[in-house]
């Protein structure tokens, strides 16, 4: 038995990657942060980073590690096409001096919004979405259609949004058939083609995340296609790493039943689920860097080309940075997290992630509470992906 009192599979992953979406990888992280600081994976041809402190080592050494390797700034499978366009001009997926150009503006945008406006726009459009889906689509619509509507969306805009970013989020994983990125690059051409009818309002409506992305970047900046794409990269980030955040913490609930009385009836009773959900079982497992030129990582030698396998959701759980890392505990002195990155591609929507997760669960609670032990006995799997955990509950 683990820490949730539930059986522990006693088949290890087959590899760190396929950790992301096991049953429980945590002893398999746990093994790896026991081992050599970097370890060489043969079978996956990548050095392995698990333990905190290397894997911040690791996030910081921007100039020599890149996000993207140097030969393949775009994935082959999408370049040419509107879905490789929109990938880019994405400023956390790439390192181009362009890039940097509107990383600010994005960076004070999201910084100066109002979370507890954010909150209740949220809760109110999670509440419209329809509750015959089935709850591990609903676990995407709720985020993705609360941030298409903080950008400008009109309210009967956010369902075909929520579709095309479904359909978008394709070409991001490897695992996507020819058909999914097919279907991605239409999607993205649609939704470049609304972005840019929405900068073309002048001014933008008010209060909205678009109005305050504009006001923050300057000259033509203002209506380039690449800050039109990184607006729709915010939708991106959105729809996974969201979808899993609420997953996990209602799995968190269904583990946990107490936490529904004392915690789950606030907003910051939910938002602390939230956030020790992002450390304690993350819907972002793992990250990776490309070494673009030599360096030396906590005395191992990496040549130009190497790649890193940074196990983000494994240094959320070294005791060096969150003391009795393996139990849930919504109340923490200090929690430290490096799920959402960490240094110059750190992702600037935590607090927006964390509060969209939030309105998310406080709109499925009343609907789903009722049924968590018949849920709990079905169970649940997650959805294939070399480095997301978001739930599919049977």
């Amino acid at each position: 038995m683990n820490e949730n009192n539930r059986p522990v599979d006693i088949d290890m992953p087959a590899d760190p990657v396929s950790a992301a979406t096991h049953a429980d990888p945590y002893p398999c992280y746990a093994a790896l942060r026991d081992g050599p600081p970097l370890a060489w994976n043969e079978k996956l041809r990548l050095w392995v980073a698990s333990r905190a402190d290397v894997v911040e080592q690791v996030l910081l050494a921007h100039g020599a590690l890149r996000v993207r390797p140097a030969a393949e700034p775009v994935p082959r499978a999408i370049v040419g096409s509107p879905a490789g366009e929109v990938f880019g001009h994405l400023v956390r997926m790439n390192d181009g001096v362009a890039h940097q150009a509107h990383r600010p503006a994005l960076q004070r945008a999201l910084a100066g919004l109002d979370l507890n406006a954010v909150h209740v726009a949220a809760l109110r459009v999670a509440q419209r979405v329809p509750g015959q889906q089935p709850l591990s689509d609903t676990l995407f619509s709720m985020p993705v259609q609360a941030v298409a509507h903080l950008l400008g969306f009109a309210d009967d805009a956010l369902a075909q949004v929520d579709r095309w970013m479904r359909d978008f989020v394709a070409c991001l994983s490897p695992l996507s058939t020819p058909e999914q990125l097919e279907r991605a690059s239409a999607a993205a051409g649609e939704l470049m083609a609304r972005f840019e009818m929405l900068a073309a309002v002048a001014p933008p409506r008010h209060g909205t995340l678009l109005a305050a992305v504009l006001a923050e970047s300057a000259g033509d900046a203002r209506v380039s296609r690449s800050l039109l794409a990184n607006l729709a990269g915010l939708l991106t980030q959105t729809c996974d790493a969201t979808a899993g955040l609420v997953g996990n913490s209602l799995i968190a609930l269904m583990r946990e039943p107490s936490l529904l009385r004392p915690l789950s009836g606030t907003r910051n009773g939910l938002q602390a689920i939230v956030e020790e959900t992002a450390r304690h079982d993350p819907s972002v497992h793992n990250t990776r860097r490309f070494a673009a030129e030599a360096v030396t990582i906590a005395g191992t030698p990496l040549a130009a080309g190497d790649a890193v396998l940074v196990l983000l959701a494994s240094a959320n759980r070294d005791p060096a940075l969150n003391p009795d890392p393996d139990r849930f505990m919504p109340v923490r002195a200090r929690r430290r997290m490096l799920g959402f990155g960490h240094g110059m591609h750190a992702c600037p929507g935590q607090a927006l992630a964390c509060t969209l997760a939030a309105a998310s669960l406080e709109a499925l609670l009343p609907r789903h509470a009722a049924d968590f032990d018949a849920q709990r006995l079905r169970g649940w799997s997650y959805r294939p992906s070399v480095n997301g955990r978001i739930p599919v509950f049977h």
